[in-house]
C-alpha cells in the first residue's frame, strides 16, 4: 500500500467515526414517530393544551417560587409534600395520596384499562435542615437553594396536569403525577424503589423531569454503589498511649491501597469511577482516635463493571486493615462496612416507542435531542425493563448543589409543552 492511499485509508476512516459520534450526539427518530407526533400536535385539543401553558406561566413561575421556600432536606420532605398534594389537587387530579414512604401521587384516570404513565420530579433537595431557601430576583435570575433541582421539574408537573384539565383532554392510559421523595444523595432513589417493589401496582411507562436543557433525553442510568467505611480501635493520650493502634492512620493505608488498585481497574474499558467523598472522626489534635470513617462512591455505567469495582473495594479493604494490624501496632483496628447506597444501571433502547418519542418531540419543539447517561429516578425502572427516561427542566440554570443555585425563565414555557405532548404521546389520546 502506497503513502497516498494509507493517508487516503485514513482520512476515510476519521470521516467514519466523524459521522458514528456525530450520529449518537443527535439521534433520530423513525419517520412513524416523528408522523405520529406531528399529526398528535397538530389537534386542537392539543393546540389548546400548549397554549394553556403559555397562558398560566405566571402561575407556574409563582408555584417554582413558593414550593421552593418551603425546605424539603433529606428524608424530611413532608411539608413539601403536603403542598404539593394541594396543588396537585387544585390542579384538577381526580384522586390524590401520599404513600408509606411521602411520595405525593395524583391519579388521572384514562379510558382505558391497563397502561400506567407517570410524569415525576423530585420533592427532596440536598441542602440541610435549617438552609436558607428564600428566593430572591436579580433582573431575571432567581436564586435559592433548589430552585432548579428539582423544584422547578415540580413546577413543570403541576402545570401539565393543568393544562391537559383546562382542554379537556381524555386519554386512553391512566396518568400518575408523581412529586417523590430521597431522589438525591443517601436517599438512594428510595421514593421510586418503593413504587417498583414486588407486589406494587403496575408502571408501565416512566418520564422523570430533572436536570438539563430542554431536549435532553437521559434514556441510561449510571449504577452507583456507596460504602461508608468505619475503622476503630481503642483511642487514647496521643503521648501516653502512643504507639496504639490509630483508626486515622488505618484508614490512610486503606485509601492508598484502593485508590492504588482502583486507579489501575479504571484507567481502561467503560468508564468506571471511585471517589472518596467525607471523612471524620476523632476528638482532638492530641488524642488516638477511637473511629475514623469514610463513605465511598463507585459508579459505571456497567453492571458488570461495578460489581468489580465494589470487589475491589472490598478487597482493598481487608487488605489494609490486615496489613496495618501486623505492621506491629499495638491492639488492632476494627473494620465495619456499611453499604449506604446502591443504584443500579441499565438502558432504554433507542428503538423503544417512549425514546422514540421523547427524540421526535424534541425535533417538534426544534430542541436538537440528545441521549444522556445518569443517576436519577427513571435508573429504577430501567433497571428492571420498564421503559424509562429523564428528560430536562429546559430555561437556563446553574450551581446545582450550591447555596447559589440560579435559574433563568429562558423559553422555560418550552419545556413544559415538550413534557406534557410526550406524556400525552406515551398514554395515548381517547377520541
Amino acid at each position: 500500500m502506497t503513502r497516498i492511499t494509507q493517508v487516503g485509508v485514513l482520512f476515510l476512516l476519521i470521516i467514519i467515526n466523524a459521522n458514528l459520534i456525530y450520529a449518537q450526539d443527535i439521534p433520530q427518530a423513525t419517520k412513524t414517530y416523528n408522523k405520529e407526533i406531528k399529526k398528535l400536535g397538530s389537534q386542537k385539543a392539543i393546540q389548546h393544551a400548549l397554549q394553556v401553558v403559555v397562558d398560566i406561566e405566571s402561575e407556574t413561575n409563582s408555584d417554582l417560587v413558593l414550593l421552593t421556600e418551603i425546605p424539603a432536606p433529606p428524608f424530611k420532605e413532608t411539608v413539601r409534600a403536603e403542598k404539593f398534594k394541594s396543588m396537585l389537587e387544585d390542579a384538577g387530579a381526580e384522586k390524590v395520596w401520599i404513600d408509606e414512604v411521602g411520595n405525593v401521587i395524583g391519579l388521572r384516570k384514562g379510558s382505558e384499562e391497563g397502561k400506567v404513565v407517570v410524569l415525576d420530579a423530585h420533592l427532596d433537595t440536598v441542602f440541610p435542615e435549617g438552609t436558607d431557601v428564600t428566593v430572591t430576583k436579580k433582573g431575571d435570575t432567581l436564586y435559592a437553594p433548589g430552585i432548579g433541582d428539582d423544584t422547578r421539574g415540580l413546577a413543570m408537573v403541576i402545570a401539565a396536569l393543568k393544562a391537559i384539565n383546562k382542554a379537556e383532554i381524555k386519554t386512553k392510559a391512566d396518568i400518575l403525577f408523581i412529586g417523590s421523595v430521597g431522589e438525591e444523595g443517601l436517599g438512594d432513589l428510595r421514593g421510586v424503589k418503593h413504587l417498583f417493589r414486588e407486589g406494587k401496582d403496575k408502571i408501565d411507562s416512566w418520564i422523570s423531569i430533572d436536570g438539563g436543557k430542554i431536549g435532553r433525553v437521559n434514556n441510561a442510568a449510571l449504577g452507583s454503589v456507596r460504602y461508608k467505611a468505619i475503622f476503630k480501635g481503642k483511642g487514647g493520650h496521643s503521648w501516653g498511649a502512643f504507639g496504639l493502634a490509630n483508626p486515622h492512620h488505618a484508614l490512610g493505608v486503606a485509601i492508598k491501597e484502593f485508590s492504588l488498585q482502583a486507579s489501575g481497574y479504571t484507567s481502561k474499558g467503560p468508564k468506571t469511577s471511585f471517589n472518596v467523598g467525607r471523612i471524620g472522626g476523632g476528638t482532638s489534635v492530641n488524642s488516638i482516635p477511637f473511629e475514623s470513617w469514610m463513605e465511598v462512591d463507585m459508579r459505571s455505567v456497567s453492571a458488570d463493571r461495578l460489581k468489580e469495582i465494589d470487589a475491589i473495594f472490598l478487597k482493598s479493604m481487608r487488605k489494609a486493615v490486615d496489613e496495618y494490624n501486623a505492621s506491629g501496632i499495638k491492639d488492632a483496628i476494627t473494620l465495619e462496612l456499611v453499604k449506604i447506597g446502591d443504584r443500579p444501571s441499565g438502558e432504554t433502547a433507542v428503538d423503544n416507542p417512549l425514546v422514540q418519542r421523547a427524540i421526535a418531540v424534541s425535533n417538534y419543539f426544534n430542541a436538537s435531542p440528545k441521549l444522556t447517561i445518569g443517576s436519577t429516578n427513571a435508573s429504577i425502572p430501567i433497571s428492571k425493563g420498564v421503559p424509562a427516561i429523564t428528560i430536562g427542566r429546559g430555561g437556563k440554570g446553574g450551581s446545582a448543589h450550591a447555596l447559589g443555585e440560579w435559574w433563568i425563565n429562558d423559553n422555560g414555557a418550552e419545556a413544559i409543552k415538550l413534557a406534557l405532548l410526550l406524556t400525552l404521546a406515551e398514554a395515548g389520546i381517547s377520541k
